[in-house]
């Protein structure tokens, strides 16, 4: 991973961008695609604990949880393969949160974007940092979208277990 302010070897780099609350401080942000996305440093090793935190959150269910322990982590660091992996983490959580209240539509949304995201994180140094099989993950996702695309009313899919490959 990379530190803060220096390039990434996906190309990214951390840019100061003027506050838009008016205060005097500046705000640094990460181009995410087209996007200008909040970046707010956060050493390796906090994002590894993060990390560690919010798979266990989902091994277990807590969905929620895991969306939001993960979100320190996404802003934290500016490497472009690292932000998408948890980014899609951050979106598969979020699909299962609509999941446990029933709603196929909001899982269907959010594993289409957890789906873009890890698939932008396979075959990169963050997939090896994280220990996952990216790849099946989103073979899993696949699989879950092929579901609900057949049934859109379909709330009952149930969540992927994260396939690891180390651990």
């Amino acid at each position: 991973m990379t530190d803060p302010g220096r390039p990434s070897a996906s190309g990214s780099t951390a840019a100061a961008a003027s506050p838009t609350d008016g205060s005097s401080g500046s705000r640094r942000t990460v181009l995410q695609g087209d996007r200008a996305k909040a970046y707010r440093p956060l050493p390796e090793p906090d994002r590894r604990h993060a990390f560690d935190e919010a798979t266990a959150a989902y091994e277990r269910g807590d969905f929620f949880e895991a969306h939001e322990l993960l979100e320190p982590a996404w802003m934290g660091t500016d490497d472009l393969a690292e932000r998408a992996l948890h980014q899609g983490l951050i979106k598969l959580a979020a699909g299962f949160v609509h999941g446990v209240r029933g709603n196929p539509l909001g899982i269907a949304t959010n594993l289409a974007g957890a789906r873009d995201h890890l698939a932008r994180a396979v075959g990169t140094e963050a997939e090896a940092w994280s220990g996952l099989d990216l790849g099946r993950l989103v073979s899993e996702i696949d699989d879950r979208l092929a579901r609900l695309a057949a049934d859109p009313s379909d709330g009952a899919i149930q969540a992927p277990a994260l396939p690891w490959r180390t651990r």
